[in-house]
């Protein structure tokens, strides 16, 4: 079974706020993370070194149990 094309393959953050990720189907693209610092969830990623400890959680990206970002918005929000 193919996995959706926003399914994230992985994901390289960077100091400036941004994730460098590529998806099952193949598409490269740069997601702004810093509209989501304004949020209450989001505000431990106001860390730059918590920030860089993002990772793949199977098919999105995640930082820890609580914060995550779902992966079809990563796929239509990034350049």
């Amino acid at each position: 079974m193919n996995n959706p094309a926003w399914v994230v393959k992985s994901v390289e953050p960077k100091p400036d706020y941004t994730l460098h990720l590529v998806f099952a189907d193949g598409k490269k693209g740069v997601y702004n993370a810093k509209p989501l610092l304004e949020k209450e969830i989001y505000s431990p990623l106001k860390n730059v070194a918590f920030f860089m400890r993002a990772k793949i959680d199977g098919c999105s990206v995640m930082w820890s149990e609580d914060i995550d970002i779902a992966p079809e918005h990563l796929y239509e929000c990034s350049k």
